[in-house]
């Protein structure tokens, strides 16, 4: 958990629940708060011009989203909308940074933590431009075992569905499980109920 739940709590964050595809931030709203998923699932996204939605990260139980835009001091950049039903811990600007002040440990974190998805962003944007579609999917699914907490002597369940896998790529959906089956049968991964695993 980024910022444990006790120090959420001292500061005297408000706690709330959201419902499924309940919006949380709307792109271009003011960032005033730090948020951070208690329970449930948050995906942040885009859309362009045409319409197609462009998953900008998915955020489970102790995990932030929309800090960036607290760093910069800009406007939100991207909607936050709730998978499932999910309780989300949000706290004032202000108190957020004075944390952080007190905190350093925290601060490293979170250094951390942007600068991960900043190498992110970058290799995701160098695949698409540069890679046919099974190579562009499994350094995304890498990406994704290798920041998971699982351990690596496990197969790795892909916690995501076709559709976000093609929203996080920008890939159609139909490419993505053209893809999945290519890929399933030259054996660099496996398909259990509809789930997609990698060794």
């Amino acid at each position: 958990m980024i910022i444990p739940k006790d120090l959420l709590v001292a500061r005297k964050a408000h706690f709330f629940e959201v419902l499924k595809d309940e919006y949380i931030i709307n792109e271009d709203d003011p960032a005033s708060f730090y948020f951070q998923v208690i329970s449930g699932t948050v995906k942040m996204s885009s859309y362009s011009e045409n319409g197609q939605e462009f998953i900008q990260g998915i955020f489970k139980k102790g995990q932030s989203f929309g800090e960036p835009a607290l760093f910069g001091e800009f406007s939100y950049p991207n909607n936050a909308i709730a998978t499932e039903k999910s309780e989300i811990a949000r706290l004032p600007k202000d108190i957020f940074f004075e944390l952080l002040q007190e905190h350093f440990e925290i601060h490293q974190k979170f250094n951390a933590l942007l600068s991960n998805r900043l190498r992110y962003k970058a290799i995701l944007l160098k695949e698409i431009s540069s890679y046919y579609p099974d190579h562009v999917i499994m350094t995304l699914l890498k990406y994704i075992r290798d920041n998971s907490q699982q351990s690596n002597q496990e197969a790795f369940c892909v916690p995501y569905t076709r559709q976000q896998i093609a929203d996080m790529t920008g890939l159609r959906v139909e490419t993505v499980i053209r893809t999945v089956k290519k890929l399933q049968k030259e054996g660099r991964l496996e398909i259990k109920s509809h789930k997609i695993f990698l060794r």
